[in-house]
Formats: structure tokens, C-alpha cells, sequence
């Protein structure tokens, strides 16, 4: 089993930046895949970004690509999202997801922290 903690939510002005962390525990993510994933109010969750450990390759949603970035702390078994020049289409709950390099789907989901940003 494969525990994921986000936390970095919170309030920002647009224009602005946060970095969200997803710690894992109960085992060594290197053969993982861990992504970040958003729901806003009323609508589906989708697709943010997600990198894989064995690699350190990334992929981003078109959305958010040139202002988002994932990175990696294999000691701490942490992942990062920084967002920079958040807009308030950014608001959502975002959730850290893991699964190993060969699932197509994601096993493991972190509770989620919400990203509100105002205009």
C-alpha cells in the first residue's frame, strides 16, 4: 500500500504562485508514476501533469503547460507541484496520484488540498 499526503493549498491572487508537496509512504515510488490531478466545482477531474521516477519525465496538461512544474525528491519520496502565474480558472481541489510505470490507471490517491485564486 502506497500512502500520498498533499498539502501547500491555500488562497492566492492571480498572478501568483504556490507549490504543492504529495508526500508518499509504505513504499519506494522509483518504478512509480505520480501525477497531479485537479476537480473544480461542478466539474470532472482532470489530467494536471505527472512524472515518472524511473525517468524523471514529465507531461503536462496543455492547460497549464509553461507555468506548472513537477519535480522530484527521491530521498524524501516527495512530489512537487509549482505553479506559477495562477489564473482563477486554477481554483480546484488537486490530488497526488501514484501507480507503477506498467498500470495505465492510478492505484494510489492522496486526499487533495484546495487552490483557490482570486482575481
Amino acid at each position: 500500500q502506497v500512502q500520498l499526503v498533499e498539502s501547500g493549498g491555500g488562497l492566492v491572487q492571480a498572478g501568483g504562485s504556490l507549490r504543492l508537496s504529495c508526500a508518499a509512504s509504505g513504499r519506494t515510488l522509483s518504478s512509480y508514476a505520480m501525477a497531479w490531478f485537479r476537480q473544480a466545482p461542478g466539474k470532472e477531474r482532470e489530467f494536471v501533469g505527472r512524472i515518472r521516477w524511473s525517468s524523471g519525465s514529465t507531461v503536462y496538461a496543455d492547460s497549464v503547460k509553461g507555468r506548472f512544474t513537477i519535480s522530484g525528491d527521491v530521498a524524501k519520496n516527495t512530489v512537487y507541484l509549482q505553479m506559477n502565474s495562477l489564473k482563477p480558472e486554477d481554483t480546484a481541489v488537486y490530488y497526488c496520484a501514484a501507480t507503477p510505470d506498467y498500470r495505465a490507471d492510478y492505484e494510489y490517491w492522496g486526499q487533495g488540498t484546495q487552490v483557490t485564486v482570486s482575481s
